[in-house]
């Protein structure tokens, strides 16, 4: 993917709070089938050093409307990408999948784990 997280400095990196963020247009493609799959992406993080810019997190959310990637794996890749631009102190990714064949799914992720 070419779409890259950007971030910007968390001016109050000395007090612990919770960044919570909805991505209710999330879709993506099924890897077997190449229809498509719409979740809401839900992102709860407690900043470090930095915040994740929202306007990159947009774009790059979008850019797997093209990519034929399983649920499990998308939500994992968004919270290693996530991770990995923005290290903040803990973080939870979460993908509601709307039905498909009769069936919802929901994939949770964590950093450090899911608890």
């Amino acid at each position: 993917m070419e779409e890259k997280l950007e971030t910007i400095p968390n001016n109050y990196r000395t007090r612990d709070y919770e960044v919570n963020i909805r991505f209710p247009e999330f879709t993506c493609l099924c890897p077997r089938t190449g229809q498509p799959d719409f979740a809401e992406i839900v992102l709860r993080y407690v900043p470090g050093e930095l915040l994740v810019e929202l306007k990159s997190l947009k774009f790059y959310l979008n850019a797997f409307r093209t990519r034929g990637i399983f649920h499990e794996e998308a939500v994992n890749r968004i919270l290693e990408d996530f991770v990995e631009a923005v290290k903040p102190k803990s973080a939870e990714v979460t993908g509601n999948f709307n039905v498909r064949g009769g069936i919802y799914t929901t994939v949770r992720a964590g950093y450090p784990s899911v608890p």
